[in-house]
Formats: structure tokens, C-alpha cells, sequence
């Protein structure tokens, strides 16, 4: 029996990297069920392949990959399809978007099924009763499933939550599912054909905003050394890579279980890329920051959030502004490049929380001017997406700029508005008015033509120079509003933007 494994669109071709989440299942499935993949940030036309695809040959379900933002509209599209071309086909849905709004996700005529969290185990139960069922499933079998939401007589059932898994498939990633692997291979500053690749699942800390949090409710899990180093040497020797993004959620956790991944990181000598929290990187000791040195350790983005301790405590980061300031200038002594991302306009004063973090930028720059910095809107998820443990720790209710109550879509469809993609993608909320999105926009706009990002590797250096030399006397007077000669410049060189398609 085949499945039929879906990547909807999402970024340009230019930016595509492998679909990980794709080939972790299908590397779990091998040996019990086949599986082709269509990825459409490779396949422009793959709506058209789907099709193609389903009348060539014959699939248990089709299982569709789906993030939060932009990806969702074309989950949609992906799933229409293949209702037209097969009114009978299961149609799963799985990842970030269905684990963290599953009342909205399940709640369409063309969802079968939500994998939630980890996916490998609980859709390799669903493909089981699937096929002993074939086209009525045992309702009794589908409740046991950890992890899945169903529908029984057109009403939702969300089954309870799979506990964290820390074992991973011991057979190796696909790629060869992906035709050419080489596609997948981006020229950034790390390297002409750096490799997207996750080492470790899921994280230990429990912040309120994040979605790993709410997904893996804690658990965390790091790969043995022997796998991440034939993985390693896979990727260089095999497909051809010069350089890693790990997509780790949290890659540096406690220092004795890091200290083997380092030593294999060192022996590959592939530049690197990673998350990182700032006291995990401050209790490494100077023999283990030797080995990151040696492992070329190039860029680390760390979730500073805010200058504000009250802030960090109320989201339960477990950081302090103090501790972003020291590894800040710990990064600059090791020669590792700090990517520092920031929430501003919180619901609560939400001008003065981001004129102070705009003032605390500013004091970042001066102590380390390589430091890169992305700002987003804070945009806390829903109550119910957090997990019971941490849920009495969310905001409360929120509202928008009138007073009223926040009520968060109930459909896919209502999910693609415009307003709710940038609630996704952190860009705007209901409760910030026009006048602090203009002067976000404005700061950020200064800010990043005065000191263009490092991983900008397309613009020329004449235009980033003459960008400075623009950018400058706004930025050392304070002049953000409405900075049209820095939108001209930009859209001219098509300035990269780390917010929205990282390195």
C-alpha cells in the first residue's frame, strides 16, 4: 500500500529546503507502506502533479503538511483537488497548523483527519485501521489512536494528546524520494549549498507563545553521535552539501549530552546554523566553547524577546535582558554571529514595551554591531492551543483596538484572511492600531538598511554601502517615520528580508 505525501506551497524555489517532516515519515513508514512525495516550493505545477499522480497510481490516503500562515491556503487547494480527482480519498492533514488550531483544521468538508504532534506513530496506526477498514474504519479503533482527530457522524472527536516519543525511525531519510537532492541544496552565508537538516526534537522549556512548547509539551530529545555524524557525512559526501541550517527547535540543551555533537560537528567542519537560548550558550564552559569554535559555528538565533524581565517572566521564557546583553558580547568573543528576534506591541502597553525594546536594540548595536535583529509583533496563541500545564500562564482574554473580545477563526478558509496570515506570521494583531504598525514598520526599515543582515548574499555591496550611508542620520537621530527614500532603495535591490525567508 502507497501514500501520497504533500509539501503545499509556500516559499519560492529559490528558497526551497528539504521537507523534512515529509521524509521523517516516510522514513518511519518504510517497510510497511510506500510513499511518493510532491513538494510545490519545487513543483510550481503541483496541483497539476497531485492529479496526475492519483490516476497513475493508487494511494491508501494522502497525508498534507500544513504551517500556520500563507501554507494554509494552499493546503486547501491541495485538498480540493484531491477531492475533485477522488471524492473518496482520506485526506490527513498534520503538522504545526492542525496540532495547534485542531477545532478549526477538523472543521472542513475536504479533512478527513488531524495527525496532532508527533506524527510518526499515531499515522502509522491511522494507516493500519485504514487499510484493515478500507472505506469504514472501526470507530472503536480510531478512538484508541493517541494523537488523531476524527470525525464521527460529522462531529469532531479529538482523541487525547500522544505522550512525547523520544526514538526516531533508525532507517535514513529519503532524499532519493525527492528526485534531484541537489535542488534542496541554497547558496546563503554559510556556504554555496547548505543543507536544511534537524538533529534534535522538541524542547524542555515551556514559553507561552511558542508553538513547540504547546506541541511537545517539554519533551525533548537529542540524537546519539554515530547518527548525527552519518548524517553529517551523508549530506557532505553523498549530496553534495558545504554547510547546515539545523532547524533544531532548541539546539544547544545541556551541556554534558552536547558535548558528543559537538565533537562530530567539529570533525565535519560544515559551517553551521542554530537556535539557541542565551543561558544555554552562557553555562557552556570555555573547553565545550572551543569545540563551537572549532565546530564553525557562523550564526545562532536566540528568542530575546524583550528587554522587559517582567515580560519575560510573564511568558515564561526563563531568560533575562541581562543574560541577551552577555551573550551578545559572548557571541562577539567567540566570533559567532548573534540573530536576536524581539516581540513587540504586546496587549499591554504596547507603545512603550516596543519604543524600550527599540531603545534596547540600539544599545545591542552599540555593544556588538553584528548583531542581527528581527522583529516581530507579539501574537500569543490561543488558550486552548497551550497545553493544560502552562495554559493558566496565558494572557488574558484579549481584544482588539474597540474592547472587544478576540475570537480566533473556526474554519481554514477564515484562517487565509489577510488579518489572520499576519497574526500567523507575527506581523500585525487586532489590538495594534495603525499609527504603532507604521512606526514598527518605519524602525525596522531604518534599522535594517542601516545595518543590511550578513545573510544577505544576493545585493550587491554598493547598494548595502549606499543603503548605510542613506539610512544613517535617520538612524542616529531617531528619524524613523515614514522613511520613503529607504522603501524606494529597498524595493529596487529587493533588500533580503531575514523575517521572512531566514538565511
Amino acid at each position: 500500500m502507497k501514500i501520497l505525501l504533500v509539501n503545499p506551497w509556500i516559499t519560492s524555489r529559490r528558497s526551497a529546503r528539504f521537507p523534512l517532516s515529509l521524509l521523517a515519515l516516510a522514513a518511519h513508514l518504510q517497510g510497511a507502506y510506500g510513499h511518493r512525495i510532491v513538494d510545490g516550493n519545487v513543483d510550481r505545477d503541483y496541483l497539476s502533479a497531485i492529479r496526475r499522480a492519483m490516476r497513475a497510481e493508487k494511494f491508501l490516503a494522502v497525508c498534507v503538511s500544513v504551517m500556520g500562515g500563507p501554507q494554509v491556503r494552499s493546503a486547501i487547494d491541495v485538498s480540493l483537488a484531491i477531492r475533485g480527482e477522488s471524492p473518496d480519498m482520506p485526506i490527513v492533514w498534520g503538522g504545526y497548523f492542525p496540532t495547534l488550531y485542531p477545532r478549526a483544521a477538523i472543521n472542513a468538508s475536504y479533512v478527513d483527519y488531524l495527525v496532532r504532534g508527533q506524527g510518526e506513530q499515531t499515522l502509522s496506526e491511522l494507516l493500519d485501521a485504514l487499510v484493515d477498514g478500507r472505506a469504514r474504519p472501526d470507530p472503536l479503533r480510531l478512538a484508541s489512536i493517541d494523537g488523531l482527530t476524527w470525525k464521527r457522524a460529522d462531529a469532531a472527536v479529538h482523541n487525547k494528546d500522544r505522550a512525547f516519543h523520544p526514538g526516531r525511525s533508525p532507517a535514513p531519510l529519503p532524499y532519493e524520494s525527492l528526485g534531484n537532492a541537489r535542488d534542496y541544496l541554497g547558496h546563503t552565508v554559510l556556504g554555496r549549498r547548505t543543507a536544511a537538516h534537524q538533529a534534535a526534537l522538541g524542547c524542555r522549556f515551556r514559553c507561552t507563545f511558542c508553538g513547540v512548547a504547546a506541541t511537545f509539551r517539554g519533551g525533548t530529545s537529542l540524537p546519539a553521535a554515530d547518527r548525527l555524524e552519518k548524517d553529517l557525512i551523508r549530506l557532505r559526501d553523498e549530496i553534495g552539501a558545504d554547510s547546515v541550517q539545523y532547524y533544531d527547535h532548541n539546539f544547544f540543551d545541556r551541556e554534558a549530552e552536547m558535548v558528543p555533537l559537538l565533537e562530530v560537528l567539529a570533525r565535519a567542519r560544515m559551517p553551521w546554523w542554530c537556535y539557541a537560548r542565551s543561558d544555554a550558550l552562557l553555562n557552556l564552559s570555555s573547553k565545550s566553547w572551543a569545540l563551537v569554535r572549532k565546530s564553525m559555528l557562523r550564526m545562532a538565533y536566540i528568542g530575546a524577546e524583550s528587554p522587559s524581565d517582567t515580560m519575560l517572566r510573564g511568558i515564561r521564557k526563563g531568560t533575562t535582558s541581562n543574560q541577551t546583553l552577555e551573550v551578545v558580547d559572548l557571541c562577539r568573543r567567540h566570533g559567532v554571529i548573534p540573530e536576536l528576534s524581539f516581540m513587540v506591541a504586546p496587549p499591554v502597553d504596547s507603545e512603550g514595551e516596543t519604543e524600550r525594546t527599540f531603545e534596547f536594540v540600539r544599545h545591542i548595536k552599540r555593544l556588538n554591531p553584528a548583531s542581527e535583529i528581527i522583529i516581530y509583533v507579539y501574537t500569543p496563541l490561543p488558550a486552548e492551543s497551550l497545553p493544560l500545564a502552562v495554559r493558566r500562564h496565558a494572557p488574558a482574554v484579549l481584544t482588539d483596538l474597540r474592547g472587544n473580545p478576540l475570537s480566533f477563526p473556526r474554519t481554514p478558509e477564515e484562517w487565509t484572511e489577510r488579518r489572520w496570515i499576519d497574526y500567523s506570521c507575527h506581523a500585525d494583531a487586532p489590538w495594534v492600531s495603525e499609527r504603532l504598525h507604521r512606526r514598527i514598520r518605519d524602525f525596522v526599515t531604518v534599522l535594517g538598511c542601516r545595518f543590511p543582515t550578513v545573510q544577505d548574499v544576493r545585493t550587491p555591496r554598493w547598494s548595502k554601502s549606499a543603503l548605510q550611508a542613506l539610512a544613517s542620520w535617520r538612524y542616529r537621530f531617531r528619524k524613523y517615520d515614514r522613511p520613503w527614500e529607504l522603501e524606494l532603495w529597498k524595493r529596487a535591490v529587493r533588500l533580503h528580508d531575514p523575517r521572512a525567508r531566514s538565511i
